[in-house]
């Protein structure tokens, strides 16, 4: 990623490290100018009036649903304990949205557990402190090596969650406003960064370990091999939004109405330009 932003001409890239997690307010503070983040509990920080855009879908399919015993579906959670990394963020939203869906309620139907920290959650699983969990690579990956539950719902290949992107490019405001060139050369790293692990997942996988980010080649590999980054040329990221903004404003866990929150937090016209620009 950080290759290709040089050759879109930028000299000097920042990381800033974030204490918890917290990339929607760091961009509306503009303490950072891009971030990426999944498209569900993004919602609701623009539901309480946060200023960031949303500018692009960049991948689907991050999160499996694990269970133990005879649960195998959604609505086999009622009355059981799901472990997410924390509270009001990406999984904990993304299975509130899924219980919506089949009209089971988020606050009433089941439980809910974190730890200290957000890796506490896998290890909680494994306890037997919960009777589900859902995460993002390398954990599914590390559960099925161990053996430990099953999956009941993968998001890169069940409907209607594989139609939908998981990951999308947040943008501060003021910095897209005020530098729509290098706004759209961002973008552009973005999408030929997620070409790349589409096209090359061997070599995707080789950079992420040869970087530090993934000591496992076979958990990287098997990571990038299971989301869908060709999802950015397919998929209408509106659609999401207004998707999962339907379920959350259904149980209450926004006030917004979807479409309000689309039409003054989202820019898609550097994703538009992009999209003929790099046709294959």
């Amino acid at each position: 990623m950080e290759d290709l932003l040089y050759l879109e001409g930028f000299s000097e890239i920042e990381y800033v490290k974030l204490a918890g997690i917290g990339s929607p307010d760091a961009l509306a503070d503009d303490r950072t100018d891009f971030g990426m983040w999944d498209a569900y509990s993004a919602l609701p920080y623009l539901d309480r009036g946060k200023a960031f855009l949303v500018v692009a879908g960049i991948h689907a399919g991050c999160y499996q649903l694990f269970a133990t015993g005879a649960t195998r579906s959604i609505r086999d959670l009622k009355g059981k304990t799901i472990a997410v990394y924390e509270l009001g963020q990406g999984a904990h939203v993304l299975v509130a949205s899924m219980l919506a869906y089949v009209g089971m309620s988020p606050t009433r139907d089941v439980r809910w557990l974190s730890g200290e920290r957000p890796e506490d959650a896998v290890r909680l699983f494994e306890e037997g402190k919960a009777d589900a969990f859902i995460g993002f690579p390398p954990h599914p990956q590390e559960l099925l090596a161990k053996k430990v539950g099953h999956v009941i719902l993968d998001t890169s290949r069940d409907r209607p969650w594989s139609q939908y992107f998981c990951c999308m490019l947040l943008a501060n405001r003021r910095f897209t406003e005020s530098h729509p060139v290098a706004t759209k050369r961002v973008l552009r790293a973005f999408l030929k960064a997620a070409d790349i692990c589409a096209q090359e997942p061997d070599r995707a996988a080789r950079l992420l370990v040869d970087r530090g980010f993934e000591p496992r080649y076979e958990i990287a590999h098997d990571a990038l091999t299971g989301v869908s980054y060709r999802h950015w040329r397919e998929a209408n990221p509106e659609d999401t939004l207004r998707f999962y903004g339907l379920r959350l404003h259904e149980v209450g866990m926004i006030r917004t109405n979807p479409n309000k929150l689309i039409a003054r937090s989202t820019d898609w016209r550097f994703l538009n330009a992009l999209k003929r620009e790099l046709r294959a």
